[in-house]
């Protein structure tokens, strides 16, 4: 065998068997496998089995997975007493989703619009990670129970993880979200990434003004093909809020907490993930949620929102101009890094400082220079709870005299993706300024709240 057989018959190999290479790709050649055969692996008294399937490329070469009855995979490392036996038919693991549910008139209607993310993903068996892949009408598809609370259409904007998107793609979200609500769509769901959601959610804040109905965004931590997948309880949450919920604001649907008991509703400007992978990653920052949906009704949580009403005509502002950049300070930290982004263009420069908002003194002639050559600073805090004070300390007001702007208690997210808002607005510099300090979507606390007080109204379904 010359070799451009040989290459082919191994080209042919990881074709049949994806990922396995060396041991693993051995026993299961020596038993005839293939990925979607039911296997059984029986290693001492304990057995398994389950469909055989793919292994990331990146694996090494000792281990079989397959996918148990319960939709778990397990992975069962092959040893000199493991004994692998196919015995079932090739079944190629695929994704066909159910045809949608008959919609039912009468229902409100309600858009969902996929970007990508976790929500919208599945299993890659090339890497064993994640892909954006499921559209939106997929969605609808595999959560019938949103046919009994809204008339669903539905849109693929991108297909793409969030921290793939820019303010580019804000701005095009903000223009769809606007056309169907002009349309006639009495609420609007986007399938979003959990990653930068926070950053898309304050965008589409500024972005659309007088709301006349809900925007809520909505994401999962774990996919949906998963037994333990947050996606679906996700989006119903979301879909009862944007068709019912009597406010007409930006908002953010994920778990309340770990458990499947609720699902809470953030401000678009008040909400930030705080954890890596729980259900409840994501929380409100100095303020209080508006609302939680449980048992199908909506709990609102504030008197203080922007109240739903179909006669209010949207505004569109979706313009964001991406020179302006967040700087995070830390002990050490080079000025040099302040003066790189004045050199290249930049407008505006969020500092999140330490505290009540402080940099080290070595940072002010950087600071200075950037100031008198036209550039717009604001300070935010690196705490994430309370706000900046800089009238307490003497570093805080020498920045102050300088021309440094404090942001209250906006989030740094925020605060970064209003900078970039106020700079596409005008170019006074005066008049960015002033917009940087008006509570344009409620971006800004008059006090920090750190408690939720007992639920105000109840919306049933």
């Amino acid at each position: 065998m010359n070799f451009h057989q040989v290459a082919g018959v191994l080209r042919g190999m990881s074709e049949r068997l994806p990922g396995y290479k060396g041991l693993a790709l051995k026993v299961l050649l020596d038993v005839g496998a293939e990925i979607g055969d039911l296997m059984r692996i029986t290693k001492g008294s304990v057995v398994f089995e389950g469909i055989l399937i793919p292994r990331s490329e990146y694996s090494d070469d000792r281990h079989i997975v397959i996918k148990n009855r319960s939709g778990y995979n397990v992975g069962i490392e092959i040893t000199p007493e493991t004994r692998v036996e196919r015995i079932g038919a090739e079944m190629k693991p695929t994704f066909i989703p159910p045809p949608p549910p008959e919609q039912k008139p009468g229902l409100p209607r309600v858009t969902i619009l996929s970007t990508g993310g976790t929500i919208a993903s599945r299993v890659d068996y090339r890497t064993g990670a994640v892909r954006p892949v499921i559209s939106a009408s997929d969605l609808y598809s595999i959560v019938p129970e949103l046919a009994d609370i809204a008339v669903i259409d539905a849109e693929i904007l991108f297909s793409v993880f969030s921290e793939d998107l820019t303010p580019k793609h804000w701005s095009a979200m903000a223009e769809a979200v606007a056309r169907h609500i002009v349309g006639g769509a009495q609420g609007v769901v986007i399938a979003h990434g959990t990653d930068t959601m926070g950053y898309s959610a304050a965008a589409l804040s500024f972005a659309l003004q007088s709301l006349p109905v809900p925007v809520i965004l909505v994401g999962a931590q774990k996919s949906e093909d998963r037994p333990s997948s947050d996606a679906a309880m996700n989006l119903i949450g979301a879909v009862l809020a944007a068709s019912k919920a009597p406010f007409a604001e930006v908002a953010v649907a994920m778990h309340e907490t770990p458990s499947d008991e609720s699902v809470v509703l953030h401000r678009g400007t008040k909400v930030r993930k705080c954890h890596t992978s729980r259900r409840d990653a994501f929380k409100t920052i100095n303020a209080k949620p508006l609302a939680r949906v449980m048992n199908n009704e909506i709990i609102m949580l504030t008197d203080d929102y922007k109240p739903r009403n179909p006669e209010r005509k949207i505004t569109l502002k979706a313009n964001f101009d991406e020179r302006a950049a967040l700087i995070k300070f830390y002990p050490g930290m080079n000025p040099k890094i302040i003066d790189w982004h004045v050199s290249e263009g930049y407008r505006g420069i969020v500092l999140e400082g330490t505290g009540l908002g402080h940099v080290r003194r070595e940072c002010f002639p950087a600071i200075r220079r950037a100031i008198e050559s036209g550039v717009i600073v604001g300070m935010t805090s690196q705490c994430i709870w309370g706000r900046v004070n800089m009238n307490v300390y003497s570093n805080g007001r020498d920045l102050l005299a300088m021309g440094v702007i404090p942001l209250g208690d906006m989030l740094a997210e925020t605060a970064l993706v209003k900078m970039m808002w106020c700079l596409a607005q005008s170019s006074d510099p005066e008049e960015v300024k002033r917009l940087l300090l008006t509570n344009v979507a409620d971006e800004f606390s008059s006090r920090s709240v750190e408690t939720i007080e007992a639920p105000k109204t109840i919306v049933s379904s």
